[in-house]
């Protein structure tokens, strides 16, 4: 199973690759880019039949890196926001409020890294009450 750190790197590697295709570089799916992605959407709860469809092409190829990109970015965004929320409710003794800011985040985050993250300050708020 890969680090976190190898899988943040991985992320990295995909902000820069879209970053570039935004700013017009074309897509070029050589063994390495494939690689990545395939690598990453596992990583962001894409199946590997979906990411291995997409890799057919060049336009599915850019529309993978954008979903993954899309998941990486919105789903660390709603999860900072969430742990802010909970850290203000949790210093107030507002406990169920805390920990229902970690609940909504489960309710709709699909990133394994995010979840699992998510989880575990309802554990720990679970061990406050």
């Amino acid at each position: 199973m890969k680090t976190v750190e190898a899988e943040e790197g991985d992320w990295h590697e995909i902000r820069v690759l879209d970053n570039r295709v935004r700013q017009g570089e074309v897509l070029e799916l050589t063994d390495d880019v494939r690689d990545l992605l395939k690598r990453t959407a596992r990583t962001v709860a894409i199946p590997e039949a979906d990411a291995k469809t997409a890799l057919a092409s060049r336009d599915s190829g850019t529309a993978l890196l954008q979903e993954i990109r899309r998941r990486i970015t919105e789903g660390s965004n709603r999860l900072v926001d969430a742990l802010h929320r909970m850290y203000q409710l949790r210093e107030k003794g507002d406990l169920d409020g805390a920990r229902q800011q970690m609940l909504d985040v489960l309710a709709v985050e699909v990133v394994p890294q995010y979840r699992e993250v998510a989880e575990g300050e309802v554990e720990k708020l679970n061990k406050l009450s």
